[in-house]
């Protein structure tokens, strides 16, 4: 079917052109009875915004999501692009991709009927059929719809001939979808051409209309709190859509850890392996989660999973400039090394301004130790390391660092008693690096519990009582 390259022949080989609702609809049903999932690489959304997103398809909707920053939202709409076709036959030069049976612009019209069987088609791929534009108040009409070409003009045409029209970027994602982030961005102006396009199916340009019978998907993004704020979007607009679905953050800690392992960049780490314990991504998880439920920082704004995956990557990059520093052979990141967050964290929260009396070192410093402790006492049992305060209540004392190789801290790990134990229960890796990193984890949490002190002097850290 893909090589007819007429309509003569297009119509020879019984291909039946569907419209994008038809598409989507019959593309999905054939993803759910093959057992294919809908949005691969989207997590934690199985149960909530899945479901929602496939009754909108089915039902052939226009689609809006709301959500605060960073919950895959922009995520989501590029992935709908992969309940369309392929690929499917469109009149040859059309910058609308019209349908070679049904076309909708003047000169198409007028090529068909010279034409007829003999009309060239050309077949274009899904990603053509896509069309994404981030809503901000300088996007205009002649941006979305179109505007008076005056070249076309001076070249001869009457202005109120539709070929004086260069099209914009709604009418070019004819048979597709598109996509608008932030709408409520959008003056009130294109807001009105937006409902009426989506809804009387006809365009004004300078004074006079075309009836554009476009076959489009409309999906749009907002944050919940612009979107239900009267001014920023209008109510025919909102009537406009079918259906409004919720995103939300990861609700586990266990699928923001998965989200975190899916995004990091495969880089090469020069013959180095990266070993990260698990307890370490549970912290960096949790940090973010910390965050989200902070009275210090803006939850209207919220706080993006960028956050735990930026902050991911900078544990990582500081365990890695360690391990070619010393000369080790692997990657393991440690506690220490949690002082890297503090750069990529700053940037993904906004402070309340109760709390501004604090810095955003200060906060991050904060959420870091609440991170930690609820981790340590998920894990760990206090009074189980009751041997390890023991030894430091006997006067002696320890020192780590973000600097120091991963051999220095085997002798604390031979002479403290009850340390090699909880270690053991961490994890099965005896490496000197997870020795290194479980060390720390275990001083910290028992200093978060007071039962060490802490000094800090410079990158090192000394645990005593």
């Amino acid at each position: 079917m893909q090589e007819a390259r007429t309509l003569g022949e297009l119509r020879a080989s019984g291909y039946r052109i569907r419209t994008v609702r038809e598409e989507m609809r019959s593309n999905l049903l054939s993803m759910m009875e093959s057992g294919v999932r809908m949005l691969p690489g989207i997590i934690g959304f199985d149960e909530t915004v899945i479901p929602e997103l496939e009754n909108a398809i089915l039902a052939g909707h226009h689609i809006v999501l709301l959500g605060e920053r960073g919950q895959a939202k922009s995520r989501i709409l590029r992935g709908l692009m992969s309940m369309l076709d392929e690929k499917v036959p469109a009149i040859r030069g059309c910058p609308l991709n019209d349908s070679p049976e049904a076309p909708i612009c003047k000169s198409c019209r007028e090529r068909a009927a010279a034409e007829g069987d003999a009309l060239e088609i050309v077949w274009i791929d899904r990603s053509r059929r896509y069309g994404e534009k981030l809503a901000t108040p300088d996007v205009s009409m002649a941006d979305l719809v179109g505007e008076v070409d005056p070249i076309k003009v001076a070249e001869g045409r009457y202005l109120e001939d539709e070929d004086t029209i260069h099209f914009g970027l709604i009418p070019r994602t004819n048979r597709g979808i598109f996509a608008i982030n932030e709408l409520p961005d959008l003056t009130e102006k294109v807001q009105v051409g937006l409902f009426n396009l989506m809804e009387e199916k006809d365009v004004q340009i300078k004074g006079y209309k075309i009836q554009l019978p476009l076959d489009f998907v409309l999906v749009a993004s907002a944050n919940p709190e612009d979107y239900t704020s009267r001014g920023r979007i209008i109510t025919p607009l909102k009537d406009r859509f079918d259906v409004q679905i919720r995103t939300h953050y990861p609700r586990t800690v266990d699928d923001e850890i998965a989200i975190m392992e899916q995004e990091l960049p495969a880089l090469d780490r020069f013959d180095r392996p990266v070993h990260m314990p698990d307890f370490l991504k549970e912290i960096v998880a949790q940090l973010t989660f910390e965050a989200r439920a902070s009275s210090e920082i803006n939850q209207a704004s919220g706080v993006s999973v960028r956050a735990s995956i930026n902050n991911f990557e900078s544990v990582l990059s500081n365990a890695e400039k360690r391990s070619v520093r010393t000369g080790e052979g692997e990657v393991v990141p440690r506690l220490s090394d949690l002082s890297a967050v503090h750069a990529s964290m700053t940037g993904k929260i906004e402070i309340e301004y109760a709390a501004e009396e604090a810095t955003a070192g200060e906060i991050v410093e904060r959420l870091v130790d609440r991170a930690v402790l609820a981790v340590f006492d998920r894990r760990l049992d206090v009074e189980s390391l009751a041997p390890i305060v023991q030894h430091f209540e006997a006067g002696w004392g320890v020192e780590v660092g973000d600097r120091m190789k991963s051999e220095d801290y085997l002798d604390g790990v031979r002479q403290i008693p009850g340390l090699r134990e909880a270690i053991h229960s961490l994890g099965p890796i005896e490496s000197p690096g997870f020795l290194a990193a479980a060390s720390e984890f275990v001083f910290e949490g028992l200093h978060l519990h007071e039962k060490l002190n802490r000094n800090r002097e410079g990158g090192r850290l000394r645990y005593g009582t």
